[in-house]
């Protein structure tokens, strides 16, 4: 009975031992919905990536050969620190960006592969690194009048060709905006030039009614004059005497004569 029981506390503590080994080595994992699991060869020729991705759900690897690493395919929006370029002339414009893009379905091997690194690293540098050489090269193809006449004209050239390289790399660049701002330099002159332009429209304006109060002016006065040479032209001796017995109240001075109607009215 003896042995009996030891046997059987062997094989349990074998059991033991054996469930303990073997779950040191298997790893679990389990890739959640909107990701792509990526299994990596530690050993071998590869010493890489599997070239297909893993799908979504549970995943059992050895741990000592094999690591897991989980790449978001949704959609993600990065808002870098701001930096500065040249343009053309040499001005000095602040890139303040955000974009929004995504991981390819089914292209995170091929960005691991290449920079072995999980999706933040790979988004804190070599996309940001891509997206600094665009604005680069095409500020520095452009001077600063033409930046901010054409700014919609530079902004699409810019996002174009971000849009290339990040499709060469796996990823799906959704949005561009390039929070671009001017020099003070530049933006001082632009609010002077536009100070200049509301104050000379102001006068233009002021000068309009002045025209037009003199011009008013003018016609009134023209009105009156001809008006008074009517009136003028139209009077005789008659007329006069006539408005003066209209308005004559009948009475005459005490001294000296009354008016001589005979002499007034012929």
């Amino acid at each position: 009975m003896e042995d009996v029981s030891m046997t059987v506390k062997t094989l349990v503590a074998l059991l033991v031992i054996g469930l303990v080994i073997t779950f040191s080595v298997v790893g679990c994992e389990r890739i959640d919905a909107g990701s792509e699991g990526i299994k990596v060869n530690l050993y071998g020729d590869n010493k890489g990536v599997d070239d297909v991705s893993l799908v979504t759900g549970m995943i059992f690897y050895n741990r000592f050969t094999t690591a897991i690493y989980e790449y978001p395919t949704y959609v993600k929006t990065i808002d870098y620190a701001p930096f500065k370029l040249n343009a053309k002339d040499g001005s000095v414009f602040i890139i303040d960006p955000t974009l929004t893009l995504q991981v390819k379905i089914g292209e995170s091997p091929k960005i691991f592969k290449k920079y072995r690194k999980d999706l933040d690293s790979v988004i804190a540098t070599a996309i940001f690194n891509y997206v600094k050489e665009s604005y680069r090269i095409q500020l520095n193809s452009f001077k600063s009048d033409e930046i901010i006449s054409e700014r919609a004209k530079v902004e699409i050239a810019v996002e174009d060709m971000l849009r290339k390289l990040l499709s060469d790399e796996g990823f799906n660049l959704l949005q561009l905006s390039s929070g671009l701002q001017y020099p003070e330099s530049i933006v001082n002159a632009i609010d002077a030039k536009n100070t200049a332009v509301q104050e000379a429209l102001r006068i233009e304006n002021e000068i309009k009614v002045s025209e037009a109060k003199a011009k008013k002016l003018l016609i009134e006065a023209a009105a009156i004059a001809e008006s008074n040479r009517l009136k003028a032209s139209s009077l005789n001796d008659n007329i006069v005497a006539m408005e003066f017995i209209n308005k004559w109240d009948g009475r005459t001075p005490l001294y000296g004569t009354g008016p001589q109607l005979n002499k007034i009215i012929k």
